[in-house]
């Protein structure tokens, strides 16, 4: 490559608009990779969490046991764990009030865990909002940039008599990285979205599913203290 049509040169030699536009995509670029990091090592976090709380729960451990540990871990303890705590605190406070009816103990509970994973899923998409917006904008705000760069260099050409391919391409070439650097920034935060969107899908489904078996299990004990109190 000529060294007057390398990327450095294209980039400093610019119209001001045009590297405005590049300094700004350059930026987005670097906060969507921070964000796509942190969310990578959150939802790893979240899984790993979710596994261990899930395989504690199918162990056999009392729910009194495995409420006592997420009482005492709540700020270190999993979306999982977390839902099953709030479960177990209105379930709690409503056999505390000497409440005996079956249906507003269970439908307390599920309310409780069901606030409880409205607040997680809004935690766990977290950035998600940030990456799409990267995702749909950066490619246009790049297209802005080409175009004015596009405009810059025409009307720097109108002034000279001859025109030839020469003179036209370093305009056109600086247009043009402001598009490439705008599919730069999009196409990893699309990429990201997607999978992340996909792996919090699973994360969901897998905390609803549990609230349904958690509730299960809750009705079969009130079942079973129900059949020994008569």
């Amino acid at each position: 490559m000529n060294a007057n049509l390398s990327i450095l040169h294209l980039v400093l030699n610019a119209s001001f608009v045009v590297q405005l536009v590049m300094l700004l995509l350059v930026a987005v670029s670097v906060a969507s990779w921070a964000a796509i990091f942190r969310k990578l090592f959150a939802l790893k976090r979240v899984k790993a969490l979710n596994e261990t709380f899930e395989r504690e729960f199918w162990s056999g451990t009392s729910l009194n046991d495995l409420y006592a540990s997420a009482a005492q871990n709540a700020k270190t303890a999993g979306p999982m764990e977390r839902i099953f705590a709030s479960g177990m605190r209105e379930y709690q406070k409503l056999r505390e009030r000497h409440i005996q009816d079956t249906g507003t103990l269970l439908d307390g509970a599920r309310r409780a865990m069901r606030a409880s994973y409205q607040r997680e899923l809004d935690v766990v998409e977290s950035n998600l909002s940030f990456l799409a917006s990267v995702g749909s904008v950066s490619p246009y705000v790049g297209l802005f940039g080409t175009v004015w760069g596009i405009m810059h260099a025409f009307t720097g050409l109108a002034s000279l008599q001859q025109v030839t391919l020469a003179t036209v391409a370093p305009g056109i070439a600086e247009a043009l990285v402001a598009t490439a650097i705008g599919l730069f920034a999009a196409i990893p935060a699309v990429v990201a979205y997607n999978r992340f969107a996909h792996d919090i899908d699973r994360v969901a489904n897998k905390l609803e599913t549990f609230i349904e078996e958690f509730s299960n299990i809750l009705q079969r004990n009130l079942g079973a203290q129900s059949a020994s109190g008569r």
